[in-house]
């Protein structure tokens, strides 16, 4: 399914995430992606599993899901959101970390937990290259973490 084939696409499966981000296991972080608003917010989910490659040194007998991926599971979300947003499913587009602000982790996320990631766009329009995000990522509606970050959209995978 593409953006043409549906203007008033509102949610994400995994096949359509796989064509709009480049990344794949172990590093695909969002399972879908629902309540998406054009390019201006989303709501991505997650579902934690014991599976899950960095649960074997973090921390081993007592798992739990790194900070960071907690992060990067949040920017996955806006680079889906955009995708839908922007129409641009099936391009080679990359989305680049440039700035994380105002990180904080007020709970553990652990296997069996259902990872929600709200974003919204901040800074930024269809046609520029610099967006701005605010994301918290929640755990049966109890805030885990929340950040600012700035991201620049390549939309061919060549400006790197």
């Amino acid at each position: 399914m593409s953006a043409d084939a549906n203007p008033d696409l509102k949610s994400a499966d995994i096949g359509l995430i796989q064509q709009i981000l480049p990344h794949r296991y172990p590093f695909l972080l969002v399972d879908k992606v629902v309540d998406i608003d054009g390019y201006q917010s989303a709501r991505g989910i997650k579902n934690v599993t014991m599976n899950e490659p960095h649960f074997q040194g973090h921390f081993p007998g007592t798992p739990i899901m790194p900070g960071v991926t907690i992060v990067e599971a949040m920017a996955q979300t806006s680079g889906v959101m955009l995708g839908v947003g922007m129409d641009l499913i099936g391009t080679d587009m990359l989305i680049y970390f440039m700035n994380i602000d105002k990180c904080k982790f007020r709970r553990k996320v652990v296997p069996g937990d259902v990872l929600e990631m709200h974003v919204e766009t901040v800074r930024g329009k269809p046609g520029g290259k610099i967006f701005k995000f605010s994301g918290r990522a929640t755990v049966d509606g109890e805030l885990a973490a929340e950040a600012e970050f700035t991201a620049m959209i390549d939309r061919d995978g060549k400006d790197g």
